[in-house]
């Protein structure tokens, strides 16, 4: 058996009259992140740790953001699709770890609702999805309130 990890890494710019998406779902808050897409930046990090994983490139290459068909695209449909393209190379998920960086607002009590959709949408099981939430004790980017920053790690199987 072949076993790969693959990480992942995404920011965002927050800005009021955005809609804020992570891991699928909408997050009530003020501001929301920009991005050609709904720029959820957990699935952005999750399609970029999977395809680097199963050395496939990553999210822009498949999905560029000058392309009109993406614009406003809901991120789980590409998702979906890094999914297709990983299980076609002969490779399953293994598990997902994550961490989002946000300043505002607390999302800690999110996690479940974001990891049960995560899991429908990939068809694994959510214990194999670990998502983590800090803030960046009001430094840099993030501690201002001006963007969303993510990691993620994953080990894929073939």
């Amino acid at each position: 058996m072949k076993i790969r990890v693959g990480t992942g890494f995404d920011v965002h710019q927050l800005e009021e009259g955005y809609d804020l998406w992570l891991g699928g779902i909408k997050v009530p808050h003020t501001k929301g992140a920009v991005g050609h897409s709904d720029a959820d930046v957990l699935i952005h990090v999750i399609c970029d740790a999977l395809l680097g994983a199963a050395n496939l490139r990553d999210i822009g290459y498949h999905f560029s953001d000058t392309d009109p068909q993406y614009k406003g695209i809901d991120s789980k449909k590409l998702l979906h699709k890094v999914c297709e393209l990983i299980k076609k190379k002969g490779f399953k998920i293994g598990n997902i770890d994550t961490v989002i960086c946000l300043q505002k607002p607390k999302i800690g009590h999110l996690i479940p609702e974001m990891q049960k959709c995560l899991a429908e949408v990939m068809g694994i099981d959510i214990d194999d999805i670990s998502i983590k939430a800090t803030t960046t004790e009001k430094l840099g980017f993030v501690g201002k309130e001006e963007g969303i920053s993510a990691y993620a790690t994953v080990l894929i199987q073939g």
